[in-house]
């Protein structure tokens, strides 16, 4: 039976089975009679609260995406001028903490990116539910000085998604970064990307 947190709706304990199925049977194992009997639920409650499986879909896509938000905190990305320490920190500690707490939110992850491939009306509501990713990212590169925030934004994402892939599904399942190789990681990819200032090393660090 899946977990039911404390105060959560119906409507949730539903999202959440739901992405609970994702990550432990594949896109195949997700369907309305199961995610009642995990949740615990009389038959037929999923149907009620999501009639199609397009529904459910933008339900657990909807959910995935909040979740996440509270791993990542992209809304508390720092978009100050007081160098790079702060931004690499943040990345880092997001990222770390995903990886480290929450390896079931990455494989639903990909299991829904990956349908979202099969159905263009589930790939418009899961690419909504990404700008507030995005967008968080372009404010912290235009504020550190990107002469081309956009382009940057699109190198962090991709190089997250790449490290997040290795280490959820790919050959790095067991080797997860710690947090001052993340660090480091970020540091150099915001060198590449923003220049060296006063130095070799910068006064922000490497």
């Amino acid at each position: 039976m899946a977990a039911r947190t404390t105060g959560s709706s119906r409507a949730e304990l539903i999202a959440d089975t739901a992405l609970a199925l994702l990550a432990e049977r594949g896109m195949r194992g997700l369907t309305h009679r199961a995610v009642d009997e995990l949740a615990g639920l009389p038959q037929g409650s999923t149907s009620n609260h999501a009639r199609t499986r397009q529904a459910l879909l933008e339900a657990a896509v909807q959910r995935q995406a909040e979740r996440e938000a509270r791993v990542l905190t992209p809304d508390e990305m720092p978009v100050g001028t007081g160098g790079r320490g702060a931004p690499v920190d943040a990345l880092a500690l997001a990222l770390h903490r995903y990886l480290t707490g929450h390896p079931e939110l990455l494989v639903s992850r990909y299991e829904l990116a990956l349908e979202a491939t099969r159905r263009p009306e589930l790939r418009a509501y899961y690419d909504e539910t990404g700008r507030r990713f995005r967008e968080p990212l372009v404010a912290m590169m235009t504020a550190a000085g990107s002469a081309a925030p956009e382009r940057h934004a699109l190198s962090l994402v991709a190089w997250c998604e790449g490290l997040m892939f290795s280490c959820a599904a790919g050959s790095y399942h067991d080797a997860v970064p710690s947090l001052d190789a993340l660090r480091l990681g970020f540091a150099e990819l915001l060198r590449g990307m923003l220049g060296t200032p006063d130095g070799p090393d910068g006064p922000d660090g490497p």
